[in-house]
């Protein structure tokens, strides 16, 4: 039986960076390939976001001869192409883990999920994917999110409300990039991420982010339909409080009209956010609940812990699958 203080080697790729940041923030080993090209999938750690020394690139044609004990994958592409080019045999009979981060792209209630593997411990990073998702597999988990609590706390300063969401304008609406367009006709907002720079504002690197979010009165999530966002509950922890639709995983995050606003009415969203922007001290009196909320929902330690647990019992049956 494997102790707790044992340190599982996890094999994966960097396919959502600020998600595998705090991933790697737990006591394992993970180790990322990289191709010359630093190509997608294969970038190892990239630049850009902090990543400790329990994080370790290799060359991906020196993968094969690294002993690993678990496989981490976080996208079809992964499973279904990049397992047969990268991982030996032996490699690909290791315990497996798929990392679902979205809800289906397909029907939202009748899409199977594409694994199929009775082996593969799924697991989904909200309640409402796993509520989403259509799927046979005997072992399937939900592991929320969990994020650090920043350095920065919230100012509000700023009249203006905050949005964050790479891509927006090409990813239509699903992000609801209709609804910013509208809202901000009305309502004075910054677009911040890739592809923003029409509106004023490009990418703000990860590690800038909290200092840049704080001065503003509040965060804005115009998405119809994704998974939990991390830059919401990066906002919360910083003590922004959160107008957003009440659909998906944020209608059981946001306490509305307490730690922000939530609806399916946009006329109402606009109201509570004109409010925010003339009463500051409503923002105010939300930052701290908001923050609150957070560290209850968001418990770094509590999400590295859980996964620590997972990878601990997949590690266990190692030696039995092989």
């Amino acid at each position: 039986m494997l102790s707790e203080n044992y340190r599982p080697r996890i094999f994966t790729w960097n396919i959502h960076g600020s998600y595998l940041y705090y991933l790697s923030l737990g006591d394992y080993i993970i180790y990322l390939p990289f191709d010359e090209k630093r190509s997608e999938r294969y970038c190892g750690r990239g630049t850009t976001y902090p990543y400790g020394p329990s994080v370790i690139e290799i060359p991906m044609q020196e993968v094969r001869n690294i002993e690993f004990d678990i496989v981490l994958f976080q996208n079809d592409e992964n499973y279904f192409s990049d397992q047969y080019n990268i991982l030996s045999e032996e490699q690909r009979q290791l315990p497996r883990i798929y990392l679902e981060h979205d809800p289906p792209w397909g029907h939202p209630t009748d899409t199977e999920h594409p694994v199929k593997d009775p082996t593969i411990t799924l697991v989904h990073v909200t309640h409402f994917n796993d509520l989403m998702w259509k799927t046979d597999l005997p072992d399937v988990r939900v592991i929320t999110h969990g994020v650090s609590v920043p350095s920065h706390s919230y100012t509000g300063t700023l009249k203006k409300g905050i949005v964050v969401i790479n891509n927006l304008p090409s990813r239509g609406r699903m992000l609801g990039y209709d609804i910013f367009k509208k809202v901000k006709d009305k309502i004075p907002l910054d677009l911040v991420g890739m592809g923003a720079s029409a509106f004023g504002i490009g990418e703000v690197l990860h590690p800038q982010l909290p200092e840049f979010m704080k001065q503003y009165r509040f965060f804005f999530n115009p998405i119809r339909y994704t998974s939990l966002g991390l830059s919401v509950c990066e906002a919360m922890m910083i003590g922004l409080p959160v107008v957003g639709l009440a659909t998906t995983e944020l209608a059981s995050v946001i306490k509305n009209e307490k730690s922000g606003f939530i609806h399916t009415d946009i006329e109402y969203l606009i109201a509570k956010m004109q409010l925010l922007l003339d009463v500051p001290s409503v923002a105010y009196g939300m930052s701290q609940a908001s923050s609150q909320c957070a560290k209850e929902l968001f418990d770094i330690n509590r999400f590295t812990a859980t996964w620590k647990k997972l990878f601990i019992q997949k590690t266990a049956t190692k030696t039995v699958q092989l």
